[in-house]
């Protein structure tokens, strides 16, 4: 058997990193990668170790999803002509994601998805990452949900169930891989350094396409936050794209107690978190890595489709509006035993198995399946 995983961005590399190891024990194996997010992808590829067996350059500056697509799909074409595998692995609900399935599907290859099902029931919410993974469901041979309720909303849209596998999220898998990696190479952490760094600190990220239009209220409320607590050291990797970083540098440049650094690579930005006392964040992967590490999330989103952190306590939707974000990540700060409740509670998004499971079910093997 033969499985080409294809990956175009650094949250793509993340998740497929310990499913590509554990493919790499069991069949022929082939990593491919679009390029979609250039320089956080090879990161990503550094830090686990994956070097890709087929890499094409999809990426020009200012391109529009249209453009991106058509890319795509010509270089997939070219690429499957030339690999002929059996199967092809995609993640999630990229552009490049999908693309590479509907390629696939062209061809007659069969489609696996990892991380399929999620939803928040508005295709505009996240845009375009909740079609690409509808349309997804629409093509994909096996399933991959990483919980139970994103194994509903598959059966809901008439998936035949035999065809769903409820694995975990492979993002726990990772998360056990880095760890490893710090303890046996404390050192190798690449942590930025700022006025404060030794206090507790509150950690911020932003960078979906939904928000841009809100960074300026979000901005103003950062701002105030770091006013109201000033005990705190409040860190914000600040995202490369323009349209986050010129609006947030501007706003935030001069607060003592806030420190604009650059992108992290991914253990350091794991090792931030896991020493955070919240996030307030935009991104899902926090969303699902935060319960491993006790820390609560502030969901600076109007709809989620990972609904099972805030149902077991971890995470609160705030939506978009600042004063919303502001009373949430208050609530949050004021009550130190509501964090602290939150250590010793398993995380509902996986237990560090997903990716045996998946290679598993591809091999036609028993499967215990993940029950949260």
């Amino acid at each position: 058997m033969k499985v080409m995983v294809i990956m175009g961005t650094r949250p793509e590399v993340i998740k497929l990193a310990p499913v590509v190891e554990a493919l790499r024990h069991s069949v022929d194996t082939v990593v491919c990668t679009s390029g979609q997010h250039r320089e956080m992808l090879a990161q990503a590829l550094d830090f686990f170790g994956i070097a890709p067996d087929v890499s094409v350059d999809t990426m020009s500056p200012g391109q529009s999803l249209n453009v991106l697509s058509a890319r795509l799909l010509a270089e997939m074409d070219r690429v499957l002509e030339q690999v002929r595998p059996d199967w092809v692995l995609v993640q999630g609900d990229t552009t490049t994601a999908f693309c590479a399935g509907l390629a696939a599907f062209h061809h007659g290859i069969a489609v696996a998805h990892v991380e399929a099902g999620l939803r928040t029931g508005n295709l505009k919410s996240p845009f375009p990452e909740e079609a690409n993974r509808n349309l997804l469901s629409r093509i994909a041979t096996r399933h991959f949900a990483p919980t139970a309720l994103a194994r509903e909303n598959l059966l809901r849209e008439g998936v035949d169930e035999s065809h769903i596998v409820v694995t975990g999220n492979t993002v726990v898998d990772a998360i056990m891989l880095v760890r490893d990696a710090w303890r046996q190479a404390p050192a190798s952490l690449r942590l930025p350094e700022w006025n404060g760094a030794d206090r507790e600190h509150v950690l911020v990220t932003c960078h979906r396409r939904e928000n841009f239009g809100a960074l300026k209220g979000i901005c103003r409320v950062l701002r105030d936050l770091c006013g109201q607590y000033r005990r705190y050291q409040w860190v914000f990797p600040v995202h490369l794209n323009p349209a986050v970083r010129e609006p947030v540098m501007r706003e935030l440049a001069g607060i003592d107690n806030l420190a604009l650094i650059e992108p992290v690579d991914y253990p350091s930005s794991l090792h931030l978190l896991s020493r955070s006392v919240l996030a307030i964040s935009d991104s899902g992967g926090i969303q699902e890595e935060a319960p491993t590490f006790g820390v609560p999330v502030v969901v600076m989103r109007n709809h989620t489709e990972r609904r099972e952190g805030v149902d077991a306590g971890f995470a609160t939707l705030a939506g978009q509006a600042p004063e919303n974000i502001e009373a949430v990540a208050r609530s949050w700060l004021d009550d130190e035993a509501r964090r602290r409740a939150l250590r010793d509670r398993a995380n509902p998004y996986g237990d560090g198995r997903a990716s045996q499971r998946i290679v598993s079910s591809l091999l036609g093997q028993p499967i215990e399946v993940f029950h949260g």
